[in-house]
């Protein structure tokens, strides 16, 4: 039974199992009112609640990584595992996926290059994980779809959105980005330290914590609504209750807080310095899992709280601990003015106040509890207790979390450098790896090796894993999109005399993608309810632009060679061999394209950006020849191409030149070599490409939906998981620009080619929520094939 507003919550069960800290923790689907979680004693562990008494009883623990594990999430139940999946992410940079009746993983997913710390789960099987390694990465079944790039440092926490296609990333940047198919939307900036925990409370809000001790909520357009403060140390992880928006937060403090309403409205102390994780069951109760490896559960709910004893012994075990002033959780500390027992008879003023007494020279920690009406002891505050900085590996450096981070001086007036260590690293490898960071001499390995030993004594664990996870790595050195782009000032638009030559004006006049057009209902009087066939995908050929006016082209090229400087102007023999190359690649001649013809074109192609065009319209139409295709598409040549046509794809250029560099790219799809080219570069290409969505051309909306179409059509061919998952999220990107309905109609003929018989793409298509977006074009009247073309790819989604 849920209990009434105001109530109070207190310890349930406490749960033994876990050698080491608990770091994770999620509800669990089956048994019901269970929970999974995962320690660093490198196990997942199934709890189900135990039907006789208040407690839970440890179903079976799941073995699989090779080091700690530190996030846990489930996966919702699905035809195959009707009871739904575990997947656990850990320090061996592995996802371990397990069914709930096998301690034993079902599948291993690799691919992240460092700790894999957080994981949440989606509709139609998606998984979606962060790391240390900077990105977070997509996953349906066992494959990865894409992978997040942005964050300059680790990835604490990562939510799946329930709008479709909508991810959230909190990073040790102090950033938390919002994701839309594969590509960053908006970056939340606000919080003060690295972002440590994300929480759903709507499709329009979400929660974060941090460690600048705060917790936040924002709306998804990038407001934040409203801060929260009463944590006193780190807050490592946030949880919601359901169907409200109430929540608790765990942290470094040594304490679980509910919120009601706002407002702090409990504190529970524990006997353990990081309160690492907590989750809420179905029935309101909350698990917590701490540094001491044990697990707790609190409830509001009378019939599941604890006997007397058990909750008597928990205030003994909080009584008994230890408490550090150094960690500033009781603020600063002056023994000397501290009260006596006498305090103690004053009442607290509100729920969770701490109040320092001082006791036959002892300092002891207390704090007030509105419920019960009196002060309960949480600790011994000791002096420094010797302890060195062994505590759980929380130690930040760079983001991510050590053991040990030393301070180490080189040389007297040189600068001092810092050494991150882990126990489970070998220090002879952690050196080295130390002195090449910093560029110091070799020379000095004995030492810091001995000095890493010296002051590890007894803590140096050996490692399991075969293998030593470099720290330095340089994470949050590499700024993807840093590359520069050469940005050029958009020079005057060709496209306005009539008359002239205008590269692509006839767009209107390309041939239907069908190859046939299937409207014209073949001379036969066919009844409205005849059964229209799906002519449209999966589409086996790629679409080329074939239209050409040579005299047209060669015209303007000899204006524009004309006005050119010197040192680009052609002679009248080049013009010459341009016009041969334009009548054997028009098949006006039966002439083969010759190597000088071809040198000729490179150098015409490389004239500057606003006399380039008519050029690039001769690249477009030659590159169709087996004999250019060949000759540009090679392994010898396809560098310079490649950055040739990518340069033109920028979207601050000239829009004449984007077009036609689309348009050649996607004539180079008809022969092998331009093939195999245009798939090795596929990343590349299409990450450039999409950008040329922003202005908004019809033309060159259609140029790019057929590139993305071509690429469907090798992808249909190859079961390439991540080309697919790529073009996918193209599509839902230019679908939501894009109002030409000839565009549309290619982007939909792509879509159904990508997902004919691929369950996996068809998931990977319904999780980017591509099926709501295209829904409207389901009742266009004209041209039917819009229509008809989306009934089709519907009637797979």
């Amino acid at each position: 039974a849920m209990a009434g507003e105001g109530s109070t919550f207190r310890l349930r069960c406490s749960l033994l199992g876990h050698g080491q800290d608990v770091r994770g923790l999620t509800r669990g689907l089956f048994p019901e009112g269970g929970f999974v979680s995962v320690s660093r004693d490198r196990t997942a562990r199934l709890w189900a609640p135990d039907g006789l008494n208040r407690g839970f009883t440890e179903m079976h623990c799941m073995s699989g990584h090779s080091n700690f594990v530190s996030c846990v999430c489930i996966i919702p139940p699905s035809d195959l595992y009707p009871r739904g999946l575990i997947a656990t992410g850990g320090n061996d940079h592995n996802i371990c996926i397990f069914s709930v009746d096998n301690p034993a993983p079902l599948y291993i997913l690799k691919g992240h290059k460092n700790t894999v710390c957080s994981l949440s789960s989606g509709k139609f099987g998606t998984l979606l994980s962060g790391s240390w390694d900077t990105t977070a990465k997509v996953w349906l079944n066992d494959r990865c779809m894409m992978t997040l790039q942005g964050h300059t440092a680790a990835i604490w926490a990562v939510k799946i959105l329930p709008e479709q296609g909508l991810m959230l990333t909190g990073s040790a940047d102090k950033t938390i980005k919002l994701w839309k198919a594969g590509r960053c939307e908006r970056t939340f900036t606000g919080h003060e330290d690295c972002v440590r925990g994300l929480a759903i409370l709507s499709e329009m809000e979400f929660l974060s914590c941090a460690n600048d001790a705060s917790v936040r909520r924002w709306q998804i357009s990038g407001e934040c609504l409203q801060v929260y403060y009463g944590h006193t140390n780190y807050i490592y992880s946030i949880s919601v209750f359901p169907r409200c928006k109430d929540f608790v937060t765990t942290g470094e403090d040594r304490s679980l807080r509910i919120w009601k309403q706002g407002e702090c409205a409990q504190t529970i102390r524990l006997p353990a310095q990081s309160v690492w994780c907590c989750c809420v069951l179905d029935n309101g109760d909350i698990v917590v899992g701490a540094s001491d490896g044990i697990i707790r559960v609190f409830t509001e709910s009378l019939e599941r709280t604890a006997s007397a004893e058990e909750i008597q012994a928990f205030e003994n075990e909080l009584a008994q601990a230890s408490i550090d002033p150094k960690t500033g959780d009781l603020g600063d500390i002056n023994a000397d003015d501290l009260p006596g027992r006498e305090h103690l008879k004053d009442p607290g003023t509100r729920d969770g106040q701490t109040r320092l007494i001082k006791d036959n020279g002892k300092v002891e920690a207390y704090q007030w509890s509105v419920s019960e009406g009196r002060w309960i002891k949480i600790g011994d505050v000791v002096g420094s207790s010797g302890a060195t900085q062994q505590t759980s590996g929380k130690v930040l450096f760079e983001g991510k979390e050590y053991d040990y981070v030393f301070t180490i001086d080189v040389n007297e007036n040189g600068p001092s450098y810092k050494l991150p260590y882990n126990i489970t690293d070998d220090p002879w490898l952690t050196a080295y790896n130390f002195l090449q960071k910093n560029d110091l001499n070799p020379m000095f390995l004995d030492q810091v090796a001995k000095f890493i030993m010296d002051n590890t004594k007894g803590q140096t664990l050996l490692s399991t894993s075969n293998q030593f996870s470099d720290p330095f790595t340089g994470a949050g050195r590499y700024v993807p999109g840093s590359s520069s782009g050469s940005s050029t000032i958009p020079g005057a638009d060709p496209f306005t005399g009539a008359g002239r030559y205008v590269p692509g004006s006839a767009s209107n006049a390309v041939t239907p993608v069908g190859g046939v057009d299937p409207f014209t209902g073949m001379g036969a009087y066919q009844s409205a309810a005849a059964k229209v066939e799906n002519i449209y995908f999966p589409k086996k050929d790629a679409v080329t632009f074939d239209q050409a006016n040579p005299t047209q082209i060669l015209g303007k090229l000899k204006e524009l060679n004309g006005s050119a400087a010197e040192e680009h102007k052609l002679t009248e023999d080049d013009l010459i061999i341009l016009e041969k190359l334009l009548s054997a690649t028009c098949n006006t001649s039966a002439e083969t394209p010759t190597a000088q013809q071809i040198q000729t074109l490179w150098r015409a192609v490389n004239w500057p950006e606003d006399i380039v065009f008519p050029a690039l319209d001769i690249l477009r139409l030659s590159v169709r020849h087996p004999t250019v295709n060949e000759n540009f598409c090679s392994e010898k040549e396809h560098v310079q191409f490649i950055i040739l046509l990518r340069k033109f794809l920028n979207p601050k250029g000239k829009q004449a030149n984007q077009l036609l560099a689309l348009r050649a790219l996607c004539n180079c799809f008809v022969s092998h070599a331009g093939q195999k080219l245009m798939m090795e570069q596929r990343d590349e290409i299409m990450t450039q490409a999409v950008e040329t969505k922003s202005g908004n051309n019809k033309n060159i909306h259609i140029a790019l939906a057929t590139l993305t179409l071509n690429y469907a059509v090798c992808l249909h061919k190859v079961n390439n998981v991540e080309g697919k998952a790529q073009c996918l999220s193209v599509i839902s990107t230019v679908m939501e620009v894009v109002q030409d309905l000839e565009a549309i109609f290619r982007l939909l003929v792509a879509l159904g080619t990508l997902i004919s018989d691929d369950t996996n793409a068809v998931q990977l298509a319904k999780s980017l929520g591509i099926d709501s977006q295209i829904k409207k074009y389901a009742s266009v009247s004209e041209p039917a094939k819009v229509k008809e073309c989306c009934r089709f790819v519907l009637s797979l989604l």
